[in-house]
């Protein structure tokens, strides 16, 4: 992301940049203004403009795509006055999308041009690998850097040996122990943030109560948790964009129960480096990693070297992954069918009129 500059509208404070204001150029002719969007809610857009905060109104796209719809941290032209109006979105530099939870063959986004997701894991209950990893999985996937927060510290029995755990799902990644209540390395934390990041992980595992302390104030709701299982409440119901004091913002997020993926081949690629490149030395280039021989995977897993339950891990991932493309793919050629069939009603009506004149 380009450095911020002198920006007498403020903007720079969400993260307005000059790169973004020489491709404003021709919304600026038009009498549109940069804004972003901070929040979405009930057809209206909570946004930022150079004027201060204001709601939005904004127009669905046709045919209807959650994907292309405004989300928190969008930059959008808005056309000012007494009737706010997003009228475009500019072009987004990361993207995070799950599969959408109504189950349907759309993604749903869950923030936009972010540089840092971090991925906050509680030490108050077991490490859930899998689900580690599918949020690895949607971080790597939109462009953002993710970094592993492991909080809630002061009620670990042994936060180093989870954080060993966690280090080896996740390769490559900044991984840091820490307490809201001890303050434990969230300066080190403080410091690892740059332009939009945001905060993803189930309910309970202590998202707010971290935005809360780097925000330096009570801005996000938090929650007790259920003692058997460290499952808490939907404290936070929305996605909501805050700037933080030390410069950047912060996207806080509803916890995620459910985490499909969606269309995330190379993030899956990328959280599985160590598969793929062993992949790499398998004597068949479509080895299954199953029984063939000469399989560099089943070799490092008989040798210690692979656990077999990331292998099981991957394939599960690779299957859930392919079905969501294939349903999206399937989505898509009805689409176009129907719209094809639409201008050839369209086209007859057209010709039956021209017919019926004298």
């Amino acid at each position: 992301m380009s450095h911020t500059y002198n920006d007498p509208s403020g903007l720079s404070r969400y993260g307005w940049t000059s790169a973004l204001e020489q491709d404003f150029t021709e919304h600026h002719e038009a009498g549109l203004v940069p804004a972003r969007v901070s929040r979405v809610d009930r057809g209206l857009c909570a946004v930022v403009t150079g004027s201060g905060p204001m709601r939005a109104t904004f127009a669905a796209p046709y045919p209807h795509d959650p994907l292309l719809m405004p989300c928190t941290g969008d930059w959008a032209a808005l056309r000012p006055g007494g009737a706010p109006h997003l009228v475009t979105l500019l072009p987004r530099h990361s993207v995070i999308v799950r599969s959408s939870a109504s189950g349907s063959s759309h993604g749903q986004v869950l923030a936009t041009n972010v540089d840092t997701v971090v991925i906050a894991v509680s030490l108050a209950v077991p490490l859930d690998a899998a689900k580690l990893e599918r949020l690895l999985a949607l971080a790597w996937e939109s462009g953002a850097q993710p970094v592993i927060v492991l909080t809630k510290a002061d009620l670990a029995a042994d936060p180093e040996a989870v954080r060993a755990e966690a280090g080896a799902l996740a390769p490559g990644v900044d991984i840091l122990v820490t307490s809201v209540t001890t303050g434990h390395n969230l300066d080190t934390l403080a410091a690892l943030l740059h332009g939009t990041t945001v905060l993803l992980g189930p309910s309970g595992a202590g998202k707010s109560s971290l935005g809360n302390t780097l925000l330096g104030e009570e801005v996000l709701a938090t929650g007790a948790v259920r003692a058997q299982d460290g499952k808490g409440r939907h404290t936070t119901v929305r996605r909501e964009l805050v700037p933080l004091p030390g410069g950047g913002v912060l996207i806080d997020t509803p916890g995620l129960r459910g985490i499909s993926l969606h269309d995330a081949a190379e993030g899956l690629e990328q959280v599985f480096a160590e598969i793929e490149e062993l992949a790499a030395h398998c004597r068949f280039d479509d080895c299954a990693h199953d029984t063939e021989p000469g399989c560099a995977v089943q070799a490092a897993i008989e040798a210690g070297e692979l656990p077999e339950r990331r292998l099981r891990s991957y394939r599960k991932l690779l299957r859930e992954n392919a079905w969501a493309a294939a349903r999206t793919d399937a989505r898509l050629r009805d689409e176009r069918v129907n719209r094809q069939k639409a201008i050839t009603s369209h086209l007859r009506a057209t010709y039956r009129f021209r017919d019926r004149q004298p």
